[in-house]
């Protein structure tokens, strides 16, 4: 009953994921060093980017090892931990203190991963569960 096509979408989701937090990290810099960067926004900036890393390496093992036992509870705990990511990725979207277009297509293509990756659990709860 696990998803194949979830599992595909989790292992590139991941690896998007480290492609986004490189170039997010080194736009921050960049921005950091071109714009005048205020100091007491540069803090949560970088807070909110480490933090929305520390969710991701839980949110996709629980996906992972949810799907492949074809667990319901570490399935749900993947979707919870999908939508504080989503507020966190929804932050650096809209109310980062800069935001450049690379930083809208980037967070619109992890926006529609994290959306299709959260349709595709509850698809996978729901076949688990019945």
């Amino acid at each position: 009953l696990s998803s194949l096509p979830l599992q595909i979408l989790l292992y590139v989701n991941g690896v998007y994921y480290i492609f986004y937090f490189l170039a997010t990290l080194a736009m921050i810099i960049y921005k950091s060093q071109v714009f005048s960067y205020p100091d007491d926004f540069l803090a949560p900036d970088l807070a909110v980017l480490f933090l929305m890393a520390f969710l991701e390496v839980p949110r996709l093992y629980l996906g992972f090892k949810g799907n492949l036992t074809e667990a319901e509870a570490p399935l749900g705990l993947s979707l919870g931990l999908t939508a504080g990511s989503v507020v966190l990725c929804v932050y650096l979207l809209l109310w980062q203190t800069y935001v450049l277009r690379a930083d809208v297509l980037l967070n619109a293509v992890l926006l529609s991963a994290y959306g299709l990756e959260s349709a595709l659990k509850v698809t996978a709860i729901a076949a688990f569960v019945s």
